[in-house]
């Protein structure tokens, strides 16, 4: 395989939509304990929503190491040719920066890491907008 720095954002955001998903659903079910499918699909597409990663990528800014910052600032200048009708160009580069950054992560094999941003994010989200009902 090519080096795995040089994998185009695009990728890297392609993986780093499944991982994040799956953590978030993992997260509600294993750490907020939620049973009910119903919640747990609200409760997931308040935080997979494009909005939510765009925020915890700015939240998190501060936060990263410098190849980390990099890989934002790589996935955040990818200009994809597609936009939601419905999502701001700017707020979707920001949450595909923040794909792109989990799907860095994730390949590169730094789970720790990966784990500790993921969770990090969604608790300094949830804490400034009380985006889940838990807080």
């Amino acid at each position: 395989m090519e080096d795995l720095k040089e994998l185009s954002p695009a990728i890297l955001a392609y993986l780093g939509d499944a991982v994040y998903e799956l953590a978030v659903r993992s997260y509600l079910v294993a750490e907020l304990g939620i049973r009910k499918t119903k919640r747990l699909h609200q409760e997931a597409v308040k935080l997979v929503r494009a909005e939510a990663q765009a925020r915890i990528a700015h939240l998190l800014e501060e936060e990263l190491a410098p190849d980390e910052a990099e890989l934002l600032r790589r996935g955040r200048n990818l200009r994809t040719g597609h936009v939601p009708a419905n999502v701001p160009p700017i707020t979707y580069r920001y949450s595909t920066a923040w794909e792109s950054l989990i799907g860095y992560l994730y390949i590169q094999g730094k789970t720790e890491r990966l784990n500790f941003l993921i969770k990090l994010g969604i608790e300094k989200l949830s804490k400034e907008e009380g985006e889940l009902s838990h807080v």
